[in-house]
């Protein structure tokens, strides 16, 4: 599945319907954030179908950020039918986003 951008009016559409979805809380001057995307790109290639990745810009978008609390970026929030289980901060391993995405699944 291909990563989609949101923003604070397509969240709810996006992000809190049914099954595992990871946001992205970036930003495009964020030095982290650009070395995420990579490995995005590729746990989306490797998990297809079965997670969801959207990405939310926070300047563009501060409504969102602020309503789940987003202090620091990069920060993934994992989503599982329309509700947070895991939150993550700062630049992870693929492997480790893996782990966390099988968890929710």
């Amino acid at each position: 599945m291909a990563i989609v951008n949101v923003s604070d009016q397509s969240f709810v559409n996006e992000v809190e319907g049914q099954g595992t979805v990871v946001v992205d809380f970036w930003a495009p001057w964020c030095g982290p954030c650009k070395m995420l995307a990579p490995i995005l790109e590729e746990l989306s290639g490797e998990l297809g179908d079965s997670v969801k990745i959207a990405k939310l810009n926070v300047d563009e978008n501060p409504e969102t950020a602020s309503r789940f609390g987003v202090m620091s970026i990069p920060t993934l929030i994992f989503f599982k039918d329309g509700q947070p289980v895991d939150k993550v901060v700062g630049l992870n391993s693929k492997e480790s986003l893996k782990n966390i995405v099988a968890k929710h699944q």
